[in-house]
């Protein structure tokens, strides 16, 4: 027996899939037939590497009606992949989901519309496979509309939108066609700033009228301001189903674990390999390693590098991005942007960006590591270092800024003039 108040029921979800092997066509039964008796033999002479890979394992947990829970997890944790089970996308290996109440998701772009149809003609699609009668979809349409901020392109088939137009409607669509359950993965991040901020302000609101929410978010801001509850995936496991306090913290606190782990050690990386980064630290000006740095001070950020060639490396770029401990991004360090090219760097080296008169305030700060080399990523490691900034007489004038001030120090210059 299930609880009347149960929205969602997931009991023991696990999702396999095959990593490697090769892809077969269409078969005929004769083919089939002479493939059957075959098999073994070839299995024999020419053994295909095919490993499983378990996006999810063992998943379980309820969401109540009216509940608002954040699902959080580092890249690769299995937060996609669920949604996408509970969507009805995808089936689940094992185990199962229950569903009570009509659904409405909004996970990657590409996902929910018909590409040929028209902005107009997918807000009616989307209505229908909703169970709505056309009626209702149209006392709703002029508001989706407003919303979305998309009237001139409505009858444009929306395989002609920018990524940003696309989900402007999608997320108009799903917020206002009232779902009873609401299913959010981190879209959001696609638009511009303000839209983000208003599609923030209609899920609260939507949180308020009692309707189910489940949000995938890297914003640690938005997941604590927007959910009652939390659940903490990695690895494809539950490793925290708690309050959203209590979860944040949980996730933070692994956060630092892996910033603090030696770059040389980390396999939790992407690229392609022919460059990988081997040692990372920070630095004054002298060149001293430093443990923690202070509001104002000169500083370095230092990078190690090796390459599988032996030659120099051609059209080679760093950036080091930035962000708070709510995952926030405070400042992207890009050596192309900031006008720094090289052409050819040599196969082993280090990489060092000198930052002066250090603007951040006092707080702990994490950043990713990204290189590339002819504009293809060699290695990417997310959280590769962190940033402990104490207070610091950064104006001079014996006064520390507080933290209630923000995460950014500006230099400053003022003036009056009298009229």
């Amino acid at each position: 027996m299930y609880s009347s108040d149960l929205a969602i029921r997931v009991c023991n979800i696990g999702k396999k899939y095959r990593l490697g092997g090769s892809v077969e066509n269409y078969q005929t039964i004769r083919e089939v037939l002479v493939n059957a008796v075959s098999a073994p033999i070839k299995r024999i002479r020419n053994p295909e590497q095919i490993q499983e890979f378990w996006a999810l394992k063992d998943v379980s947990f309820d969401v109540h009606h009216g509940e608002v829970m954040g699902i959080i997890g580092r890249n690769g944790a299995g937060k996609s992949t669920l949604l996408k089970i509970l969507s009805r996308i995808t089936s689940p290996t094992e185990g199962r989901a229950k569903i009570f109440g009509r659904v409405g998701s909004l996970l990657e772009v590409g996902t929910g519309f018909h590409p040929e149809l028209t902005g107009r003609e997918n807000i009616f699609l989307s209505g229908s496979l909703l169970g709505m009668r056309k009626r209702e979809i149209e006392e709703k349409f002029d508001e989706i509309i407003r919303f979305s901020e998309i009237e001139k392109f409505l009858d444009t088939p929306v395989k002609r939108y920018s990524s940003g137009m696309y989900v402007r409607l999608a997320f108009a669509v799903a917020a206002h066609l009232e779902p009873e359950i609401l299913i959010i993965d981190e879209v959001l991040a696609v638009g511009d700033f303000q839209f983000q901020k208003k599609c923030l302000g209609k899920m609260g609101k939507i949180a308020k009228e009692g309707r189910t929410v489940l949000f995938v978010s890297h914003n640690m801001s938005a997941v604590s301001s927007l959910c009652t509850s939390a659940i903490l995936l990695e690895n494809g496991k539950v490793i925290l189903n708690d309050s959203t306090e209590k979860v944040i913290e949980r996730y933070l606190e692994n956060r630092s674990e892996k910033s603090n782990k030696s770059i040389s050690l980390r396999t939790d990386r992407e690229g392609n390999g022919i460059i990988r980064f081997t040692d990372l630290w920070l630095s004054d000006i002298s060149g001293k390693r430093l443990d923690s740095v202070y509001s104002g001070q000169d500083i370095s950020i230092n990078i190690a590098y090796t390459s599988r060639q032996n030659e120099p490396l051609r059209n080679f770029r760093i950036a080091f991005a930035l962000r708070n401990q709510m995952n926030l991004q405070i400042s992207d360090l890009k050596s192309d942007v900031a006008g720094y090219h090289w052409d050819t760097v040599p196969p082993q080296g280090i990489v060092s960006c000198k930052l002066p008169k250090l603007p951040l305030n006092s707080g702990i700060y994490y950043f990713n590591a990204i290189c590339f080399v002819n504009e293809i990523i060699t290695d990417w490691v997310r959280d590769a270092g962190e940033i402990v900034v104490e207070g610091g007489d950064f104006f001079k004038t014996g006064k520390l800024p507080g933290k209630e001030w923000g995460p950014l120090l500006f230099a400053q210059e003022w003036e009056i003039k009298g009229l």
